[in-house]
């Protein structure tokens, strides 16, 4: 039986994976994983041709009982206040399934960057540096794409871990 490799805890200020990547995350408790499993349900849902319909429906019904209740305060208030509620709640259930992909992919990419021999694993894990660490990491870059345009086009490799000691010593 296998298990899964263990992400290191750090690299030197910057952490590998956030706390609610781990494992075991989506095993934390049974009210974890319900609100998973609903906030998955109901975005995948709202998403649905059918939802739309129904909301579409929501406000036609709401503009054809304007005249009956002679666009009064509390007709616009029913609009209003439903939508609010609406928008409130879905902030949180979407952003709970919006998490949940956002992990995944970074997954994803730390293991393309793990399998390939020459790429520098420092990268694993850089959706948690900080925006001054990633400003550095992406003048590099930018200077590794300048020194790319100089070579005539030559392919050469390199990685980040040539600027380590410059990133280091600007801190």
């Amino acid at each position: 039986m296998s298990s899964m490799p263990k992400a290191p805890e750090h690299r030197g200020d910057i952490e590998s994976v956030p706390t609610s990547a781990g494992l075991g995350y989506s095993k934390a408790s049974r009210l974890v994983q319900a609100f998973d499993k609903f906030a998955s349900w109901i975005t995948r849902w709202t998403g649905s041709p059918i939802a739309f319909a129904l909301a579409i429906l929501s406000i036609v019904v709401w503009v054809v009982t304007g005249p009956i209740f002679h666009y009064s305060d509390t007709w616009q208030l029913v609009i209003n206040t439903g939508t609010t509620i609406v928008t409130f709640l879905m902030v949180f259930l979407i952003q709970e399934s919006q998490n949940k992909d956002s992990i995944a992919v970074h997954m994803k990419l730390n293991e393309l960057l793990a399998s390939q021999k020459d790429a520098s694993n420092r990268l694993v894990g850089i959706e948690d540096a900080t925006e001054d660490d990633l400003r550095k990491i992406a003048a590099f870059y930018a200077r590794l794409a300048a020194k790319a345009d100089c070579n005539d086009g030559s392919k050469e490799s390199h990685s980040i871990d040539e600027e380590t000691p410059n990133l280091e010593n600007a801190r």
